[in-house]
């Protein structure tokens, strides 16, 4: 759907009394949006649809999308996979910035032309034009490159509210990190470096290796690891003169959540956030009973961020992406290109920069 609001007509006017008592109101433009009847493979039940204009009540700001992201999550929506299943038929996409085209008559704090990211998570990015209340609009500086503007409020704001929620770290201290190749993995390592924080961090085997370690190094790392490389007895004896963890993250589980546990310190917290390898987090009684270790886990859509705390976290964030600060591999496709970016999206192309949709 184009936004909360049914399919409006605007009655013809057929003389000068009923022309006073049916003034025209303001609609929409008519939307292209990629919709799904049904879950099952994004690739096979996705597909566009032409969505009629809609009234524009009051208090409603629509909005003229410019880019979205094609997440992970927004695969498992449609799949059905997901924790929580939006009801088909539904529109996809649940990220991303666009440009007011028109405001309702009590509308005063935005305008046309202002650029609005959603502050609440609300399906249907992945059209042309969004209507919504206000209050679920978001405004930021145009300045921002339109890339970051459409990805910060999922991977980078995860990144930041981990690295703020659970534990209390100040300059010199470390993290340490599983999945570091990731949007998150990245956002953790330049958030660490511009806050004076140790980062560690952990990533696959693969043939590409020492390439992989280079850029995560070039973006801030201190140390990376592949997991073979931690196939050893101590891991606390490749540290260096880097203090032990307070803080892990873990996206992935299994074995690799096992060596984010390994290397932290006494009292320390693991905060897993995903579980890519789709295999059980193991800890051993030595490390709750001897070393204290604390599970938890987040999830950023149940967070329930005050509005204050959003928006200070969304600016903070996209200061940095302005200043070059924080950076990660993205590749912007026009949106008529749908299919495309999600079988990229999907790993069916071998690319793994995030796919963004530019209307």
């Amino acid at each position: 759907m184009l936004s909360k609001h049914s399919h409006f007509v605007v009655p013809l006017c057929h003389d000068k009394q009923t022309s006073l008592l049916n003034i025209p109101t303001t609609v929409s433009p008519s939307s292209t949006a990629v919709v799904y009847d049904q879950h099952g493979p994004p690739d096979i039940v996705t597909r566009f649809t032409e969505i009629p204009p809609v009234e524009i009540n009051e208090n409603d700001v629509c909005v003229r999308m410019l880019a979205a992201p094609v997440n992970p999550a927004d695969i498992n929506r449609i799949e059905g996979v997901y924790p929580v299943r939006p009801p088909v038929p539904g529109t996809g996409g649940w990220e991303g910035v666009g440009e007011v085209h028109a405001v309702g008559s009590t509308v005063k704090v935005l305008s046309p032309g202002d650029w609005v990211i959603h502050s609440a998570y609300l399906p249907g990015t992945w059209q042309t034009y969004v209507v919504e209340d206000q209050s679920l609009w978001y405004k930021i500086d145009k300045s921002t490159p339109i890339e970051y503007a459409a990805t910060v409020s999922v991977n980078p704001l995860s990144a930041l509210r981990m690295m703020e929620d659970f534990v209390a770290l100040k300059p010199g201290d470390t993290i340490v990190q599983n999945g570091a190749t990731s949007i998150v993995g990245q956002c953790v390592i330049q958030l660490a470096r511009d806050r004076g924080i140790h980062s560690i961090n952990i990533i696959r085997d693969k043939p590409e290796s020492d390439e992989v370690k280079e850029k995560l190094i070039k973006l801030g790392a201190d140390k990376v690891f592949t997991e073979s490389e931690l196939e050893v007895k101590c891991v606390k004896n490749l540290l260096d003169d880097i203090p032990e963890p307070l803080l892990g993250l873990n996206c992935i589980g299994g074995n690799a959540a096992t060596m984010v546990i390994k290397f932290l310190k006494q009292g320390g917290t693991m905060v897993t956030y995903g579980g890519m390898s789709k295999k059980p987090i193991t800890i051993s009684t030595t490390s709750f009973i001897f070393k204290d270790i604390s599970l938890k886990g987040y999830w950023l859509q149940e967070k329930n961020l005050d509005k204050a705390q959003y928006r200070c976290s969304i600016d903070y964030l996209l200061a940095l992406a302005r200043a070059g600060r924080l950076k990660y591999e993205m590749e912007m496709v026009p949106f008529k290109d749908f299919h495309t970016a999600l079988e990229r999206a999907m790993g069916k192309h071998g690319s793994r920069r995030k796919q963004v949709l530019k209307f």
